[in-house]
Parts: structure tokens; C-alpha cells; sequence
């Protein structure tokens, strides 16, 4: 696992860089930008989920990746579950073979026709689990230290190019 736990460490920060995210992260953004760099757009929905079961789902469709995440949760969770889910799909994760019609009832825009599949888990028992939970920790965690590093100024489009210029995010690197 720590072969592993490295490459995707180091696949992470390429990533993050390659997307430019800046501070303060915004999963939304995070989210968009690894949709257009996949060329896949990743939907997110917040939902219901029962309790207890899985905080979050990940789902596979033909055009589309949808993240589902628990809606009756704090803002902060919320991040971490869709990261989470995200962590499946930079790790390269295939779904688990369950049918949308195996899953919560997510209304009719995801029955089980078979064109849909998903991933839903409720422990990190798996390898897969522990590695996506990693990936959303390396994002977490390099957000924060970016967002501390990075100084704060007044935000004058015209020395954006300078600012960056002398002060660069080490974090990501």
C-alpha cells in the first residue's frame, strides 16, 4: 500500500496543479475543472440518503459521473464525502458492479435500465476505500496548507501575474 499510497500522492499534486485550483477550495470548482480535464462532466446531487447507510455514491453513467452526497449533514462533511467519492474516480476505481436498481431509490432519472451503476460502500474495509478516503485527505490537506501559505491582498487583476509570480504555492508541490 505505501507503493500505492506515494504514486497517488504524487498523481494528487500533479493534478491540483495542472488544475490550478487556487484557495480558498471550493469542491464545486474542484469538481467542474476534473470534469472538463476528463472530458466527463461530474454531476453532484444532494440527497436524503437512509440512515444508516452510505454517507455517499458514486455513479457511472454513459455521459456522466454523479456523485450523490448526504444533504442532511454539515457543509464541511459534505466536502469530504464528495472528495471521497472523487478519490474513486482519480484512483482509477472501477464500480462495484451494483445496478442502480440495487440502490436507494434516487427517482426516475437513475432506475436500474442497466446504463447506470454505482459504487456504495459503508466501511473502509477494502483497499479501494481506504484509497479514495486517502485521496480526499491529500486534497483536504493541501488545501489548507495552501490556503495558509498563500497571502492575502487586494485583488487587482493587473498584478495577479506578479503576486503569483513572487509568491508561490509551495504547497503543491
Amino acid at each position: 500500500m505505501a507503493v500505492r499510497e506515494r504514486e497517488l500522492r504524487r498523481r494528487c499534486r500533479r493534478l491540483l496543479r495542472e488544475l490550478d485550483i487556487e484557495p480558498p477550495l471550493r469542491v464545486e470548482e474542484l469538481c467542474r475543472r476534473i470534469g472538463d480535464h476528463r472530458g466527463r462532466p461530474i454531476r453532484l446531487v444532494p440527497w436524503a440518503l437512509p440512515i444508516p447507510g452510505p454517507f455517499g455514491l458514486w455513479m457511472s453513467r454513459p455521459h456522466e459521473e454523479v456523485v450523490f452526497y448526504q444533504e442532511e449533514t454539515t457543509r464541511v462533511h459534505q466536502d469530504h464525502i464528495i472528495l471521497h467519492e472523487i478519490g474513486h474516480i482519480l484512483a482509477d476505481h472501477q464500480d462495484d458492479n451494483t445496478d442502480a436498481g440495487a440502490l436507494p431509490d434516487l427517482g426516475p432519472d437513475f432506475s436500474g435500465d442497466g446504463s447506470s451503476r454505482g459504487f456504495r460502500r459503508t466501511c473502509y474495509a477494502e483497499d479501494y476505500e481506504r484509497e479514495a478516503e486517502l485521496v480526499a485527505t491529500i486534497i483536504q490537506e493541501w488545501a489548507v496548507v495552501i490556503d495558509y501559505v498563500t497571502p492575502r491582498g487586494a485583488e487587482d487583476p493587473e498584478l495577479r501575474p506578479l503576486r503569483s509570480a513572487l509568491n508561490p504555492r509551495w504547497g503543491w508541490l
